[in-house]
């Protein structure tokens, strides 16, 4: 099993498959690294020599930003907009749609469980 970024990736899986595991990093950028690192597509994890998984290694650590970096990069650019007050701040700041949807219907995702109207406590006597 390959540990590359702080996650270990399944050893069952292509390279392709497998190297999207790692948080920042999708399918298209998963083949830019393969190329890079001169390795086939196709080959399993466990096929892998330590030799090709330095080579991803070192690929993925001096061009891409990765996992905790990237997870902290994104937080302080929404605690940014929030602080600047602008309107996406201030929808991040409040729970709802940040991207112009709509919410009299829909968005539940973003603004949780329903509130129930007209639910009443039963008196005890």
């Amino acid at each position: 099993m390959a540990r590359i970024a702080g996650v270990d990736l399944p050893s069952n899986k292509q390279c392709l498959y497998a190297l999207p595991y790692i948080f920042g990093i999708g399918k298209t950028t998963a083949k830019e690294i393969i190329v890079k690192a001169g390795v086939n597509p196709s080959t399993k994890i466990k096929d892998l020599t330590d030799d090709e998984v330095s080579k991803i290694k070192k690929i993925i650590e001096n061009e891409y930003k990765v996992e905790g970096d990237l997870r902290t990069e994104i937080t302080m650019n929404i605690k940014r907009l929030m602080d600047i007050a602008s309107y996406r701040g201030f929808r991040h700041r409040r729970g709802l749609p940040v991207r112009g949807q709509r919410t009299h219907t829909n968005a539940r995702t973003r603004k949780g469980k329903r509130a129930g109207i007209g639910i009443k406590k039963k008196k005890k006597e």
